[in-house]
């Protein structure tokens, strides 16, 4: 120490500068204190080295005859016994004042453990009078006047009493543990402790030795204050009134303790361990308890998370590479199939966390008190290593596959995980029997959304469901878009040009799914998938792709399919999105089905209906009514499609009013505009159908049909003329497209307009023909046939109604059956003679027709020129 190597050099040069006045004749002997302090020292080495410097050199180099001179030496050595003398002088000296400050020390130990001593007997004495007093009012006190809230005053009373005599207790252990290690270096009496054995020791050994290095650290910051009379000098030079000081630096008595703190750290953790293998539950506690004061239980929580024996098994596991059956893959990427369900290996994994974490809730409760902290670690640990690392080598796994098998992958995982959620918490966990607290639910449900979270940031998710449902209807329409673009184009109309965008469709579909399907970035699997639904071979091109009027036709399978990719698609965003997000996913959803299903498949096959019904009006030929397939396809597609927006999608959306009005609005506008092309398509088609029974079919009636001659016995045996059998035939035909087409009241209608637009032709083809008689039996005959058909369309079902409720299609109905009237006296305006007819049109109304009406029919009569019939003429 500085200190005192300082003094002892002093003293050194003293007693050297009077050993040298003393002998004149040679210079003595030059040794100290830290000679003979030296571990290395040696009394014969010391001795024959005064010997040596006590002859001169040229003696030891001289003649070995030259005689022996002892005088060197006796000088030498008074020298050196008189150095030695006054070194024992000093050092008796020294011992003298090191002992007056330990007595001084002593002295003011002593008093400061007399002066808590006597606080302890103060406290036990005041403790012994309120037991007395309370013994004292206790017996003075009547017992009725005693009631329950003064014995309990009382209780807290005794209690805090003896709080604080532990507290004093403890302070004068902790004081006399600092004295020895600041003072000694010496911990023996904190071994004590910590020998002593049992969860109490432990406990307060690790308390004490935090408090001990507490203290050092504040006196280190503090610099030097006074404790006890002792001063702690700068730079860590100790001194005791003045004096040097042997006690060890403050430095080294915070390193002593930090190293007894370590070393009781790792004998509890090691301690910990032993008694967890053997199950020791009452062991663990003690040890867990004691440890709470290092890092707050952190070393023992992650000792027993870590070198947990589920974590060591599954760690190889975990890692291992997704292999997984090929049919099963295959099923979950094909969306015809239903998904088999979570991926085997991850749902192991999920069953074996169940188990692990239901059992090791049990240990946790018995081993910590602290036990929630330790099973929201044990869960963290379970859920952001071990399930998460599995679930994303699944994931990606399900990736290269395609994305439908992702999206179901994920889809199976989340309910899965959901699952095993629910579970723990029903079983309790550290709770059992009872339900999980609520912050571990929190915790359980928190840790599940953490898993999915890098998978539904911003629109990741929705656009996955888009992409997949976009590469699926692409497939499903590639022979359809085919179909449709190699049509022959016909001549430049406003139809044509109101269909041109569904032609723009066509073609950028069909092209972005060419490229999607050379794509490199396209894994084989989804490649073949495509291919299959499509319907092509593997090595087709665009060009070599033969496509028949079946793949340009609809169909109401392959609509159902597309609703029911939809459907799940939809289901699969109710159970993984977030419920605010639901109403954007339903719009972007639905936006994607009209763009498809709707306008490049409904709407692009009505074009084409339509364009073909306009086309049977300048055909010369009988009208081809084939695109009435289509049109019934359409009907019902249109009918399951907004079925689906206003059962499904529109109620889904119902948390946000501006995106359902928004999909109210675009779904109207729709519907509204695909009804618009069917009925024009049917408004095509009566045109269609008028010029056909006008050109074709009327045109050709003979004029002798209706003035038969009278040597022609066989035209009275005809049932019709062959003109209204052609009719009759051609009506039947189309009334049974009509029937397979169209239902209900569309159908009604239709018919309707029909029979008006045929009943009028008619009507005017029967002003052209001159009627004898006899002719006349053979209109009635051809009228009947006409009306037996026409009636047997029902359109006499809708006619007559409720007038204040009547709709367009009423007007329709009941402007036919008038019609059908009007054909019906037109007959007998041929069949009767001049008196009867002048009877029946007597009034001016006949059967709700008015008889002015029928002058064109009765100036067509054979025998107009009688004065019979110009009489019913100028009557009229």
């Amino acid at each position: 120490m500085p200190g005192p190597s300082g003094d002892n050099a002093s003293i050194m040069t003293g007693h050297a500068s009077s050993a040298t006045l003393r002998s004149p004749f040679a210079k003595g002997p030059s040794f100290t204190l830290d000679t003979f302090s030296s571990r290395d020292f040696i009394v014969k080495d010391f001795v024959e080295s005064l010997s040596d410097s006590a002859v001169p050199i040229s003696r030891r180099s001289g003649p070995a005859s030259q005689a022996f001179d002892p005088k060197p030496l006796i000088r030498t050595f008074e020298a050196a016994v008189g150095r030695l003398r006054n070194l024992s002088e000093d050092l008796q000296e020294r011992e003298t004042e090191l002992a007056g400050a330990v007595r001084r020390a002593e002295a003011q130990h002593n008093q400061n453990t007399e002066s808590l001593g006597q606080k302890v007997e103060q406290a036990i004495d005041s403790f012994h009078q309120l037991d007395g007093s309370l013994s004292r009012n206790g017996t003075e006190i009547d017992h009725s006047d005693v009631d329950g809230n003064a014995v309990v005053r009382m209780g807290e009373r005794l209690e805090e009493l003896d709080r604080q005599r532990q507290r004093a207790q403890d302070a004068k252990f902790l004081i006399q543990c600092w004295m020895e290690v600041s003072e000694k270096g010496d911990l023996s009496a904190l071994e004590n402790v910590r020998r002593m054995g049992g969860g109490d020791g432990k406990v307060r050994c690790a308390h004490i030795a935090r408090q001990l290095l507490k203290i050092g650290q504040r006196l280190e910051r503090e610099n030097g204050p006074q404790i006890n009379g002792i001063t702690n000098g700068v730079n860590g030079a100790n001194s005791i009134n003045g004096r040097p000081d042997t006690s060890p630096p403050r430095r080294a008595t915070q390193e002593l303790v930090e190293k007894f703190l370590e070393s009781l750290e790792k004998d509890l953790l090691k301690e910990f361990d032993n008694y967890y293998r053997r199950q020791n539950y009452v062991g663990m506690q003690e040890c867990a308890v004691a440890l709470r004061d290092f890092n707050e239980g952190a070393s023992v929580m992650a000792l027993f998370v870590n070198q947990h024996q589920f974590f060591i098994d599954r760690s190889q596991l975990i890692t291992e590479e997704v292999t997984g059956d090929p049919e099963t893959w295959d099923r979950i990427a094909d969306p015809d199939k239903e998904p088999p369900g979570v991926e085997p290996s991850l749902q192991s994994l999920i069953d074996e966390v169940k188990v692990v974490v239901q059992d090791e809730s049990y240990i946790i409760r018995q081993a910590f008190p602290y036990y929630d902290e330790v099973l929201v670690r044990f869960l963290q640990r379970v859920f952001q290593q071990s399930i998460q690392q599995r679930l994303e080598m699944v994931l990606d796994k399900a990736n290269s596959i395609s994305p439908l098998a992702f999206l179901r992958t994920l889809q199976a995982a989340r309910s899965y995980m959901r699952d095993l959620v629910e579970d723990l918490k029903s079983h309790g966990l550290t709770e059992r029997p009872e339900p999980v607290s609520s912050q571990t639910a929190a915790m359980l449900d928190q840790q599940l959304e953490d898993l999915f979270v890098p998978y539904f940031i911003g629109t990741s998710y929705i656009e996955r469901e888009k992409r997949n449902l976009e590469e699926l209807y692409a497939s499903l329409l590639f022979k359809f878009t085919i179909y449709h673009s190699r049509r022959r184009k016909m001549p430049t109309t406003y139809l044509a040009s109101l269909s041109q965008r569904g032609k723009e469709l066509l073609s950028s579909a069909r092209e972005a799914y060419m490229d999607r399907l050379n794509s490199t970035d396209l894994p084989v699997s989804q490649k073949a998938m495509l291919r299959r639904i499509a319907g092509i071979k593997e090595s087709a091109t665009e060009t070599q792709i033969d496509v028949t009027e079946e793949d340009g036709a609809l169909s109401l399978p392959n609509a159902k399919r597309m609703l029911k990719w939809l459907a799940e698609g939809v289901g699969r965003g109710l159970e993984l999105s977030a419920a605010s997000e639901i109403p954007k996913d339903v719009a972007a959803l639905l936006n994607l089905l009209l763009t498809n299903m709707g306008e490049l498949y409904l709407e692009t096959a009505l074009d084409a209906a339509n364009e073909m019904a306009t086309a049977q009006e300048t055909s010369k030929n009988e009208p081809d009514f084939s695109y009435f397939n289509d049109l019934r396809a359409s009907i019902s597609i249109l009918h399951l499609l907004q079925t689906a927006i206003h059962t499904v999608l529109i109620p889904l959306a119902s948390s946000n009013l501006t995106i359902r009005r928004d999909i109210e609005k675009t779904s109207s506008a729709f519907i509204s505009r695909v009804e618009d092309k069917i009925s024009h398509i049917l408004q095509r088609t009566v045109d269609a159908v008028l010029a056909w029974v006008t050109r074709g079919i009327l045109s050709k009636q003979q004029k002798t049909d209706f003035r038969p001659r009278d040597d022609a016995p066989l035209a009275l045996e005809q049932l019709r003329t062959p003109t209204c059998t052609q009719l009759c035939t051609f009506l039947g035909r189309l009334h049974s497209r009509v029937e397979s087409a169209l239902s209900g009241r569309s159908r009604t209608v239709f018919s309707a307009e029909l029979a008006s637009a045929v009943l009028g032709a008619l009507l005017e083809h029967f002003k052209k023909f001159s009627v004898s008689l006899t002719g006349g039996l053979m209109v009635s005959k051809d009228v009947n046939a006409y009306v037996l058909l026409i009636r047997g369309w029902g359109i006499d079902e809708h006619a007559g109604g409720n007038t204040t409720n009547a709709s367009a299609g009423t007007d329709v109905s009941s402007l036919a059956s008038k019609m059908l009237e009007v054909l019906g006296e037109v007959v007998n305006v041929f069949v009767i003679g001049p008196e009867a007819l002048r009877e029946r049109l007597r009034g001016g109304v006949v059967a709700g027709v008015e008889a002015r009406e029928l002058r064109p029919y009765i100036l067509r009569r054979d025998d107009v020129g009688t004065v019979g019939v110009q009489a019913v003429l100028n009557a009229l």
